[in-house]
């Protein structure tokens, strides 16, 4: 029973709308507008009496700043090298190219015309 009471309420509540409502009314019009527009007569301000200009001033010049020029931290480059700046073995009667950057004085090795090792050392 229980279940069967919401239901037939919410079906009594509707017919009852139902039953008390009216047709819609609705009216179409379509018309044309013809006239003059209305516009607000121009409002005129007459100036005032006396102008006064604003007072005469001139800003002074901004400050004189002295400006250093900008710091370079960047170490000089090097001077131009006769070997093109890469480092050589000076071993003897032959000089060859580094493979590797080793530190300056020690030692190297060239290979001579024989195949053998020639030591010398890093300039």
């Amino acid at each position: 029973m229980r279940r069967i009471v919401p239901p037939l309420a919410l079906a009594g509540l509707l017919l009852s709308s139902w039953a008390v409502s009216s047709p819609a009314a609705a009216r179409v019009y379509f018309g044309v507008g013809v006239g003059v527009p209305w516009l607000p007569p121009p409002v005129y301000y007459p100036p005032p009496p006396v102008y006064y200009p604003p007072p005469v001033y001139y800003a002074p010049p901004p400050p004189v700043v002295y400006t250093p020029p900008p710091v370079n931290y960047a170490p000089p480059p090097a001077p131009p090298t006769a070997n093109g700046g890469r480092q050589s073995c000076m071993a003897g009667a032959y000089v060859c190219p580094m493979e590797r950057p080793v530190p300056a004085g020690s030692s190297c090795y060239c290979t001579g015309n024989n195949g053998g090792r020639v030591w010398g050392q890093a300039n």
